[in-house]
């Protein structure tokens, strides 16, 4: 069998058209860090997403190093994802991103086989390898997204507001309205890798938490 891929086998999360849609995002598991800043300056998001991704690995390669964990199976590692908290309260309106004022917790999504003891092992052997990252960053939490609305941007980061006002007027016009209450946050899945891809080609999913108006 080929490693399940994520992307494929749950296309309705990762592959939404220009124009928005509606989903219901089921509980999903993943590798979270915490921190704010700047993405692009921030030494902390450097460190997380070097955190993230080692364990990630190190949790995909574990058969290579001693028994495999309970129902492990091969798999692809998914793409980063972020929840992010703007200085904003009207996303109809916003036209920039204030990065130095952004929460963020970024975070990869984990295979439902990953417990807390295989995360935990993950962690020991990572600290063997690279023992000057801060694993105590990390945590293993389960996301129930529930309700939403999402769309997918094409272009360079900076440019994503706009997609942000069409995403926003779309819900409004669907008869919902977004809710940020009770931890629900603005969530933004990364489908390429920014150092690899020209910024006009990028593709980022957003996705904001509704509920009915």
């Amino acid at each position: 069998m080929p490693p399940i891929d994520f992307k494929k086998q749950d296309k309705a999360l990762y592959f939404p058209g220009p124009e928005p849609n509606i989903i219901s995002v089921p509980p999903l598991l993943y590798i979270m860090v915490d921190g704010s800043g700047d993405p692009n300056t921030s030494p902390a998001y450097k460190d997380a997403l070097q955190v993230l991704y080692g364990l990630s690995y190190a949790i995909k390669m574990s058969p290579k190093s001693g028994p495999a964990p309970a129902d492990y199976f091969e798999y692809v590692v998914p793409p980063l994802e972020g929840l992010w908290t703007l200085p904003i309260t009207d996303y109809s309106t916003i036209d920039r991103i204030d990065k130095e004022s952004l929460v963020w917790t970024s975070m990869i999504r984990q295979p439902e086989f990953v417990t807390p003891a295989v995360f935990l092992a993950a962690k020991s052997s990572l600290a063997r390898k690279k023992p000057k990252l801060d694993l105590s960053l990390a945590r293993l939490e389960l996301l129930e997204e529930g309700l939403c609305a999402q769309v997918m941007h094409t272009g360079s980061y900076d440019e994503e507001p706009a997609t942000i006002r069409n995403l926003v007027t779309f819900i409004h016009n669907s008869g919902y309205s977004e809710d940020f209450a009770s931890g629900r946050r603005h969530h933004e899945i990364y489908l390429n890798d920014p150092q690899k891809t020209a910024p006009q080609a990028l593709k980022t999913v957003i996705r904001h938490p509704i509920r009915q108006a």
